[in-house]
């Protein structure tokens, strides 16, 4: 009897853990609002206390918490750059919102350079890219996955293999064949070039995938009349929406933000992507930081609008494929 009193009682104890650690965490949080009060409402406090209030509570909420604000820390000064007037652009302030704040910066981008051209052209390439890369590894990777022929697994290698070579070590190959093909200061050269870098990638996604749908559904489908092609397009490609989402995803930010490939193959200024249209604002001697990151900011709502709209299958898509049935 003793016994069952004494284990009751150090149950009791472990689950009251949780809630002293809440309450201790609630009054620390406490503290630093009343010294936020008292020292004229300086946010620092009820930040600091506020967060290790958090931590006595709940550890690991704390730690992605305060992860998360070194990562968007950076994206939200970009923003402070871009609104700055011209007079405060190397100001030290570490205000969010600067003092003065406009969109100055904003208009210039538009109307004293050729902004808009540069993020056309970096569209239609990405888009072109995408689309190719996803059409060729489809149906690539869809060969590796139902088929065994000769060379089938040293192809594989081959393609595993040109994903670990340094992208600054292709970059020579590249150029001469892009050269040699007369395709120089060419988007489609570019294109090419990153067609040629995103398919190896994409096929292996593609046949991980791939071999987690059974064949018995192709199989059916050709029994009630369907050929093999018929097959892919009507039961395969259905299935495979997400992992094709994910490869679309992929090849877009690798050929949307992609600098050292475009800086070689193209040189004219009418053929520039943004990255490079936005280097450029980068002089020896003086650089204008708001216009330069108020293009940055622009730059990322086409990717933000994509994560958006792919959300959905973004992780279904990374985690089936990873295991084989």
């Amino acid at each position: 009897m003793t016994t069952l009193t004494s284990a009751s009682v150090v149950v009791r104890r472990e689950t009251n853990w949780p809630q002293i650690r809440m309450y201790a965490g609630a009054a620390v949080a406490a503290l630093g609002l009343v010294l936020t009060v008292v020292d004229q409402m300086n946010i620092g406090w009820i930040i600091i206390l506020g967060w290790l209030g958090l931590l006595v509570w709940k550890q690991w909420h704390a730690i992605l918490a305060f992860y998360s604000v070194i990562s968007i820390y950076p994206v939200l000064r970009v923003i402070s750059v871009s609104l700055r007037p011209g007079s405060g652009l190397l100001s030290r302030d570490l205000a969010i919102i600067p003092t003065g704040a406009t969109i100055e910066s904003y208009v210039k981008i538009f109307t004293e350079e050729t902004f808009l051209h540069w993020v056309w052209n970096t569209l239609s390439i990405t888009l072109a890219v995408s689309a190719v890369g996803v059409v060729v590894a489809a149906t690539g990777a869809y060969a590796f996955s139902r088929w065994r022929f000769p060379g089938r697994r040293p192809g594989l290698i081959f393609l595993l293999t040109t994903q670990m070579i340094p992208a600054g070590m292709m970059i020579i190959p590249i150029y001469v064949i892009v050269a040699q093909l007369g395709l120089t200061d060419n988007i489609i050269g570019l294109m090419l070039a990153y067609i040629s870098t995103a398919v190896p990638f994409s096929i292996w996604i593609l046949k991980g995938y791939y071999d987690t749908i059974p064949p018995d559904l192709e199989e059916a489908a050709m029994v009630d009349g369907c050929n093999r092609m018929e097959a892919f397009w009507r039961i395969i490609l259905p299935l495979s929406t997400p992992a094709l989402s994910i490869v679309f995803l992929f090849n877009f930010l690798a050929a949307w933000s992609e600098f050292l490939v475009a800086k070689v193959v193209l040189k004219s200024p009418t053929v520039w992507t943004w990255s490079l249209g936005l280097n450029d604002l980068i002089g020896t001697f003086n650089t204008d930081w708001g216009k330069y990151a108020a293009g940055s900011v622009f730059v990322t709502i086409p990717v933000l609008l994509l994560f958006t709209w792919q959300s959905k299958y973004l992780i279904s898509g990374l985690t089936l494929g990873g295991v084989k049935s």
